[in-house]
């Protein structure tokens, strides 16, 4: 019984010892001398595309005197000015106690943030020290006045094609026609078509429409509707002469390293018109690949030197089995491959659980962390999402309220044809909608 009493008094002793440890530790943190002072490089920085890859803006900050061996790490916070720091832009920079930012980068944050591009925004940045869950100082905030540039081309315009071969006549959106840079009046689209007839027309109105009375390319307000075959198409409209053109038109890779191998058909890139590139998201085996058109060598692209730069009936190009981002330029002709994920929807309500490959998302290209899967036919039965077509990271809805769960439950699924969105741009939470066609 003595030696029993003995060990609880030891026991509270330690635990009286460990306590006036840690309310030491946490009495030095908040002392005058556990302090960080921050400081900016520039008070006032411009941003210009023409200076990405250059540094834009460093950020330099003290080690607090915490009055004993800390092994601390450091976030730098960015607000816009007025802000409570709630919605901040969050940098984590490990222990350094400096950091610079390149312009690409900052004006990514900029643009996060809600700043209008070529406009002077006052922004607030401090920096965070962390030594645990519970203890943390900050430094005084310092202002910035920064001015971000349009990280994305604005091509769009008023026109689109309406019709039977798009969207039943304006069942759904029509499909959009796009400046064509450097040339005034004149637009394009890139559509795929059914067997129907379409018309041009002006804001998703009839108000003013266009057809072709003589079905000779020239267009008449009000006339007749233009007869289409299904397959994808390049449509040239030039607003200020009423004429348009058609022409069979895709882009796409070939090659032992997709799925069709070199007799094709080619994996096709989709137009993206906020950096005016050909791109797209694909897996790839072992082996090489070119990019060309119309599923014809008549145009065709390689990369002699492997340095990014596409040349006309170039070589081949090498890659190895993985899934892919690429991104065609075909205004200097010149190409990116990266490694990415490509998200998939899964499950006894579309191929059987994994039996035949997922049925791919393309990316959002205007809003990042945004997924489309559109007119996907569905069968009665239960799905879920996953990358990669592998269950290392997959998505489903407990509770069906419409927020992803990383594991989550299956998700029911009705037999249709549907869009489906997948939307991971808040970090807080990830979220899908499913909508009926």
């Amino acid at each position: 019984m003595k030696k029993i009493i003995k060990n609880i008094f030891l026991f509270l002793a330690i635990s009286v010892f460990m306590g006036s440890c840690t309310d030491d530790r946490d009495f030095a943190v908040l002392s005058p001398n556990a302090t960080t002072v921050a400081s900016l490089s520039a008070n006032d920085v411009v941003l210009e595309k023409a200076n990405i890859g250059q540094d834009a803006l460093s950020v330099t900050w003290t080690k607090p005197d915490f009055g004993y061996s800390a092994a601390a790490s450091y976030q730098l916070l960015i607000d816009l000015a007025g802000g409570d720091f709630s919605s901040a832009s969050v940098i984590s920079t490990g222990q350094e106690l400096s950091y610079t930012f390149e312009t690409e980068e900052l004006n990514k944050i900029l643009i996060g943030l809600g700043v209008e591009p070529d406009t002077a925004t006052g922004l607030e940045i401090k920096v965070k020290v962390i030594l645990s869950n519970s203890t943390s100082l900050n430094s005084d905030v310092n202002a910035l006045m920064a001015t971000a540039y349009a990280d994305a081309l604005d091509l769009s315009s008023p026109w689109g094609i309406v019709g039977s071969a798009y969207n039943d006549w304006g069942a759904t959106p029509d499909a959009p026609f796009y400046k064509i840079q450097g040339e005034p009046n004149r637009f394009v689209a890139y559509v795929t078509l059914l067997d129907g007839e379409w018309k041009i027309r002006k804001d998703n109105d009839w108000t003013v429409n266009y057809g072709d009375d003589g079905g000779d390319g020239t267009l008449e307000e009000g006339a007749a509707n233009i007869p289409a075959t299904a397959g994808t198409y390049k449509i040239i409209f030039d607003e200020a002469a009423l004429t348009y053109t058609v022409e069979a038109f895709t882009w796409g890779l070939v090659g032992d390293a997709t799925e069709n191998g070199w007799d094709g058909p080619d994996m096709k890139l989709n137009y993206d018109p906020f950096t005016d590139t050909w791109r797209a998201q694909v897996k790839l085996n072992d082996g090489e690949f070119k990019v060309r058109l119309n599923n014809d060598w008549g145009t065709n692209y390689g990369d002699d030197n492997l340095d990014g730069t596409l040349d006309a009936g170039g070589a081949n190009i090498p890659v190895t089995f993985g899934y892919y981002e690429i991104i065609v330029n075909l205004n200097d002709l010149t190409y990116t491959l990266e490694k990415t994920e490509i998200w998939g929807v899964v499950g006894s309500g579309y191929n059987d659980w994994g039996a035949t490959p997922d049925f791919a998302f393309i990316p959002d290209y205007e809003k990042e962390g945004v997924y489309h899967a559109n007119n996907i036919t569905l069968l009665d039965g239960e799905i879920k999402f996953r990358t990669n077509n592998d269950w290392g990271k997959n998505y489903g809805d407990t509770g069906l309220d419409g927020v992803l769960e990383e594991g989550g439950d299956n998700i029911p699924s009705v037999a249709g044809t549907y869009d489906i969105t997948l939307d991971f741009s808040n970090p807080s939470v990830a979220t899908y909608t499913i909508i009926a066609k």
